[in-house]
């Protein structure tokens, strides 16, 4: 990634360098991070969203097969936002609501049942390892715009401060701000570091 936060076209090599975080104990142990959380953002094209999520998939499952030194823990988002919504049993009726009332008003209705607190108490998922798991979230696109990825960073800070936390971006990350599919401002994050 350049300095302007403008994503690397080359993933083959970023995902070598992610799969070489994933060995590296200070990563796994949040060392040498000021004392700040352990919260990266991966920014990338998010024409690549396809090829993205396969090489990470595969990471998945190095991790799975032992290959890797720690356990990495995958959630989309939009997984996420389906779970809340099934257990506040308006999923079913998502789209009934949405001819009845239209769009505008089933984006109201589901900001205030989708909030970035609930998606924080949902992507925590049980029992962790520190200096083992490492938290990957995904699907940030598809959440758009019912929650805001800065929101979710915000509202899980306090619940994953003993993991490292990616969050997969398909836009830019410049270290303050995040656009999200290289344009649309999706606010303002300071907390997190650039993963490469």
């Amino acid at each position: 990634m350049n300095n302007l936060g403008t994503p690397s076209q080359d993933l083959a090599s970023d995902f070598d360098r992610i799969r070489s975080r994933f060995c590296d104990d200070d990563f796994l142990h949040n060392r040498g991070l000021g004392n700040e959380v352990g919260f990266f953002v991966y920014p990338y094209d998010a024409a690549r969203e396809l090829e993205v999520r396969d090489r990470m998939a595969a990471l998945v499952r190095e991790s799975e097969a032992g290959q890797l030194p720690c356990r990495v823990v995958y959630r989309d988002l939009w997984d996420v936002f389906e779970s809340i919504c099934e257990e506040r049993r308006i999923l079913d009726r998502i789209p009934d609501l949405e001819a009845r009332r239209g769009t505008g008003a089933l984006l109201a209705r589901l900001q205030k049942i989708a909030t970035p607190e609930a998606f924080a108490r949902a992507l925590d998922y049980g029992e962790r390892e520190p200096g083992r798991d490492v938290l990957v979230i995904g699907g940030v696109g598809k959440v758009y715009p019912i929650v805001r990825a800065h929101a979710i960073l915000e509202n899980a800070q306090h619940v994953f401060e003993d993991i490292p936390v990616i969050m997969l971006y398909p836009g830019r990350y410049d270290g303050r701000q995040l656009h999200l599919f290289g344009n649309l401002s999706d606010g303002n994050y300071y907390r997190a570091f650039s993963l490469l």
